[in-house]
């Protein structure tokens, strides 16, 4: 069976944050940088709360790209910072050596994220699967090209090569796989909640106006209705 069929669970997955960097996102069109953004941080959060081994790459910090979104770092904050100068992150021993570390537990299924989809990410995706056995999952909607049709080629390019596309929330969600695994459920939807727009809203209604539950967050008294005369 190809193991391309097995669902990505807690123990056979690592990710990979690559250059999420403020010039970086300044050049990303494909992608809303507010929607990008609070993405990567829910990416992040996501793997906080399953303890996915987590690796940050930067490239050219000083003298180009700035310093990785301080939301990302706040979520791992012991997490070192893998510099490098080559865009492809896969020419950077500290980079290989961190994803072998974490492949060598049977977490091959390598989740990325990263700017930009056709160059940094591309050309890691295709020389890392050239290189190992490991397996890529691009998430497209926590990365950005520099163009619609940048970001859409350059996906195109890497799933003909074999790498499996994914959004943030579905990672999430094959990470819980079930919502009996109370372990990690509150922490799943509380991000939920936070990061998933229309369905964190739904979840804050259902909870509200179907089970009658109560608010989230304390407020003020509600007053009214007081037609004006």
């Amino acid at each position: 069976m190809s193991s391309k069929l097995q669902v990505l669970t807690p123990q056979n997955s690592q990710i990979i944050f690559i250059d999420q960097q403020p010039q970086m996102a300044f050049g990303v069109q494909s992608i809303d940088r507010q929607v990008l953004k609070n993405n990567v941080v829910g990416l992040a959060k996501a793997a906080r709360i399953f303890n996915i081994p987590t690796t940050i790459t930067t490239v050219e910090t000083d003298s180009f790209s700035g310093n990785t979104f301080p939301e990302l770092l706040a979520v791992v904050p012991d997490n070192d910072i893998l510099e490098r100068t080559s865009m492809n992150s896969w020419d950077d021993q500290y980079v290989r050596d961190a994803l072998a570390k974490h492949a060598a537990d049977g977490r091959k299924k390598v989740v990325v994220a990263g700017l930009w989809t056709e160059v940094c990410n591309t050309t890691f995706a295709l020389s890392c699967m050239n290189d190992t056995d490991y397996e890529i999952y691009m998430v497209a909607d926590a990365s950005g090209g520099t163009s619609v049709d940048a970001h859409k080629y350059a996906m195109d390019r890497m799933v003909q090569a074999g790498v499996v596309p994914v959004t943030w929330q579905q990672v999430l969600l094959e990470w819980q796989r079930d919502w009996a695994r109370k372990g990690t459920y509150d922490a799943v939807t509380s991000l939920v909640k936070e990061h998933s727009g229309a369905y964190g809203m739904g979840i804050d209604y259902a909870v509200t106006h179907v089970h009658g539950g109560a608010e989230r967050v304390s407020h003020g008294k509600r007053i009214g209705p007081n037609p004006a005369k």
